[in-house]
């Protein structure tokens, strides 16, 4: 897989996601301290979440719901509209950031509509979209009007895979196939937020590598969890990409930031991965030069 020049798969550095999210909070000078620290910490992308078509992304259950705020009490619909950042703030504002950090911008769409919009936001000077990719949501992973909305944007995407099971997946694959979609790469998820250690099932990243039906595409691990050394052991266990939000605050207000990485914990966990990457090797048992005088000083053979 191919987002813009850089290889996603076995034999190349694990792609490491920052995700943004709505941990903005509808503000865009939190969203551009975000990817200022993102890029800080080493990352090769961040990722933001859209909306465009609330009463498709929200569950009717929820429209009327009432929320308390931190612009006040209202319904749950009017709190989502309020998360939204306008197109004109990725194209003139985020996207040229992006550009001068030198790193990824991604969004992950929750309606047939976003995929639509955000393929289409192009720089004036530009026939193609500001984002290097797209995404759907383990919520929408099911969601075939969604999938084929995204797969068939002539952008390289992801999906994740929460809270669905290995013949809903395998259905999805079938969809792609039929769409004859073939550049993208899938993440294992536990969708609860946080996750608790118990029921990440690392493996399932091996397993899915094993996997004929996955075979030409990445497999990552998009995480939830309070702790980073799980994340640093699924790329471990061969994880081409991984994501985990970020925030710069644990304690601000919103859904997302309690199981999200602080800017000093995701440059940790930049430096970890990629130190595993390195001392993970080829698996092939040599003696190193740097062996050979410890071997003639203490071997009695």
């Amino acid at each position: 897989m191919r987002v813009g020049t850089r290889e996603i798969g076995p034999g190349h550095p694990c792609y490491i996601i920052a995700e943004i999210g709505i941990n903005h909070n509808g503000d865009v000078e939190i969203a551009k301290q975000l990817m200022r620290a993102a890029a800080e910490a080493g990352v090769d992308a961040v990722k933001f979440q859209v909306r465009r078509a609330l009463e498709e992304s929200v569950p009717k259950h929820m429209w009327d719901m009432r929320k308390e705020t931190p612009w006040g009490e209202m319904s749950y619909m009017e709190y989502k509209e309020r998360l939204e950042l306008p197109n004109e703030i990725y194209r003139d504002v985020l996207y040229p950031l992006a550009r001068e950090l030198n790193i990824h911008v991604g969004v992950s769409v929750w309606d047939r509509w976003a995929a639509q919009q955000v393929a289409n936001i192009c720089r004036p000077d530009l026939y193609t979209s500001i984002f290097d990719f797209l995404k759907v949501p383990s919520a929408h992973m099911s969601n075939e009007t969604v999938m084929h909305h995204t797969a068939t944007r002539g952008l390289p995407f992801f999906w994740s895979t929460g809270m669905h099971d290995l013949g809903e997946i395998q259905r999805t694959i079938r969809w792609l196939e039929d769409y004859g979609c073939d550049n993208w790469g899938i993440f294992h998820c536990n969708s609860s937020y946080p996750a608790s250690n118990n029921e990440l099932n690392l493996r399932v990243v091996s397993s899915f590598q094993l996997w004929r039906t996955l075979a030409g595409h990445p497999v990552g691990y998009s995480g939830h969890e309070t702790g980073l050394a799980t994340t640093v052991a699924a790329v471990a266990l061969g994880a081409h990409m991984v994501e985990r939000h970020i925030t710069l605050d644990r304690s601000m207000w919103g859904t997302d930031h309690a199981a999200s990485v602080e800017p000093q914990g995701f440059e940790r966990l930049v430096k970890d991965i990629r130190a595993v990457e390195e001392a993970l090797g080829d698996g092939i048992k040599v003696v190193f030069p740097s062996e050979l005088g410890v071997r003639k000083k203490l071997s009695l053979t």
